[in-house]
């Protein structure tokens, strides 16, 4: 069953865990770091969960469980190895319309916390659903190696100007364009350096001076057999980098794998038509990405299309499809 992914705001409200052994001690240590207020309840603790108690970080929940509890709730972990219970549980934190993670047991729960990266304030979570969280657990130490740790700076940084920069770029795309030179500029190499200073001075500059190119550009992209594996990575940036996504003949499968956020419009199939959409929207500034399936843009036709293209002034490139 496919899940929906989302961060909780847990700051202040409180979290109900019932178990108190190392499982749940490392979903309890989560929470706190969420800013979540921690209820416990455990006939044993570990010694970790018990000094969290003494140290007045969680409250402990005596006695036998009451469903009562539930009503203060905003989540439910349930860390028990006695399944009989965990399903009542699970049941009555439905009854209440509350989400609840059962630990290793994906068909109890209604949420599942996963692998996390933290580049605070950036996260990079993982989920596999429940369905293989070594796989999971796998990919986060991957990443743990390839995202820098002052990714998270470079988050705070855009965060401190973020009024300034929608003041100064008050169009998306432009906006979008801006964010990507900064990125791919010595902003990132002077925060990996432990140049702070240097680096909030370089991204004031490049503010003052957007220097964003007046036109925009086509890409024509071959989508292969319709098998979103076999996309080339060229390909899969300059989806991802689209103002604009024409598609033909385009299953769902690798549209899917372009930019949320792009508009995606059928391709014109008059090449005159689509010459004219084409140059109408890159005079606007925006980028447009082409789909058509297979490696259907090394023709004949194409080369017409890159000949009237190129007459008005357009850029254009040609990202070849694997048809096989």
């Amino acid at each position: 069953m496919p899940l929906f992914p989302l961060f909780a705001q847990l700051e202040g409200r409180p979290v109900l865990v019932v178990g108190g052994g190392e499982v749940a001690s490392r979903k309890i240590e989560a929470l706190l770091q969420a800013g979540a207020r921690v209820q416990v309840h455990a006939h044993a603790v570990s010694q970790s969960v018990r000094d969290w108690i003494e140290d007045g970080r969680i409250d402990r929940r005596d006695g036998e469980f009451d469903p009562a509890w539930l009503d203060e709730a905003w989540l439910v972990v349930a860390a028990t190895d006695d399944r009989a219970f965990n399903a009542r549980l699970a049941s009555e934190a439905e009854r209440r319309r509350l989400f609840v993670n059962v630990v290793d047991d994906a068909e109890l729960s209604t949420f599942h916390i996963p692998a996390i990266v933290d580049r605070a304030p950036l996260q990079v979570a993982i989920s596999s659903g429940g369905a293989a969280p070594m796989l999971a657990r796998r990919l986060r130490e991957q990443l743990e190696i390839q995202l820098d740790h002052s990714l998270g700076e470079l988050a705070a940084l855009f965060a401190r100007h973020r009024d300034a920069i929608r003041e100064r770029l008050p169009d998306l795309a432009q906006r979008r364009r801006w964010f990507e030179q900064v990125m791919d500029g010595s902003v990132p190499s002077l925060l990996q350096a432990g140049e702070r200073a240097a680096a909030d001075d370089a991204l004031r500059a490049m503010l003052q001076r957007p220097d964003m190119p007046a036109a925009g550009s086509v890409m024509l992209v071959g989508t292969g057999n319709g098998d979103p594996g076999l996309l080339t990575l060229k390909a899969l940036r300059a989806m991802n980098q689209a103002d604009l996504l024409l598609h033909a003949d385009v299953g769902a499968a690798v549209l899917a794998m372009a930019r949320r956020d792009a508009p995606r419009l059928p391709m014109p199939p008059d090449r005159s038509a689509l010459v004219a959409l084409l140059h109408d929207r890159t005079r606007a500034g925006l980028r447009v990405v082409c789909l058509r399936a297979g490696d259907a843009f090394r023709d004949a036709s194409t080369d017409e299309l890159l000949r009237d293209l190129a007459q008005r002034g357009v850029q254009c490139e040609v990202i070849a499809g694997i048809a096989g």
